[in-house]
């Protein structure tokens, strides 16, 4: 019954366009319309105010002669004050919009390197976005928002690039790996350095004690005994070290000393040594 009286409805986010006897009469809003078709009216179509998306995929090349496919995201609706202009003057609105976005993509990354490229990712969108918004506002379109949402190189630079990156990692490792192992040698060296410190030291105490015994041992004999010397105390104790040191050696199996020349006399001979090596030292001190 409508539709033979001409009435039909409007839907939310969208206009009618009404023409009489095929010339554009108005724009109709969303809502319930009379068009009374023995007066020559009809409805031309209708149009959408809804934000639309458009992915644009388009491949160029870098300053550096690297092949790339650039993926552009254009978010576009029609502006119902110009709702005349986006029903009547472009017939194909997505193939203009792509037609500008290469334009510009193609104009524009050349001029950078890949790497360039990648960094200046939104430039390349305000680009698109200026000459979009320049251009389809004469058609009755607004520009919402434009994306570049990927820069694709070739699969062979890609796999050069990660070889790359993979590379440098390999060195900062290598170059990590080896200051650490500088510097457990540092504190290798540092900690065997104190430690022969501290063992040079308890062999200088010990050495210490041991003379300091010797001498409390001859000044005991001395006085205990009357008539011996300082001498013929070294002699009676090298003479008791060197059977101390033999009992040691013959109680073990495993033992590898061996005292050449060998023999009680033997001690006689390195006591003089001893002696001779004091009384030059001695000598060269005056």
């Amino acid at each position: 019954m409508g539709q033979v009286f001409g009435c039909f409805q409007v839907e939310q986010s969208t206009v009618a366009v009404k023409e009489q006897f095929g010339k554009f009469d108005d724009v109709l809003e969303p809502g319930c319309h009379c068009l009374p078709w023995c007066f020559g009216y009809q409805l031309a179509g209708e149009l959408s105010l809804r934000v639309q998306q458009l992915d644009v995929r388009c491949e160029t090349k870098t300053k550096d002669n690297v092949f790339v496919t650039v993926v552009a995201s254009i978010q576009y609706r029609a502006l119902a004050e110009k709702a005349a202009d986006a029903f009547y003057k472009l017939t194909n609105t997505k193939g203009q919009i792509q037609a500008y976005v290469f334009d510009v993509i193609r104009a524009f990354v050349p001029k950078l390197d890949l790497d360039s490229a990648f960094e200046q990712k939104n430039d390349i969108a305000q680009a698109v976005e200026e000459e979009l918004e320049k251009a389809m506002s004469a058609y009755g379109y607004e520009i919402v928002q434009t994306l570049i949402v990927d820069i694709e190189p070739d699969v062979h630079v890609k796999r050069a690039m990660n070889e790359i990156n993979a590379a440098a990692r390999l060195r900062v490792a290598a170059n990590e790996k080896a200051e650490a192992e500088k510097i457990l040698q540092i504190k290798r060296a540092e900690g065997d350095a104190e430690s022969k410190y501290l063992s040079g030291l308890g062999i200088a105490r010990q050495r210490q004690a041991i003379v300091d015994g010797l001498r409390d041992s001859v000044l005991a004999f001395s006085e205990n005994v009357p008539g011996t010397t300082a001498k013929d105390v070294m002699d009676m104790v090298l003479v008791t070290q060197y059977f101390d040191t033999m009992k040691e050696i013959g109680a073990s199996s495993k033992s590898s000393a061996v005292f050449i020349p060998h023999g009680p006399g033997a001690v006689k001979d390195i006591a003089s040594q001893i002696r001779e090596g004091l009384l030059q030292a001695n000598s060269s001190q005056h």
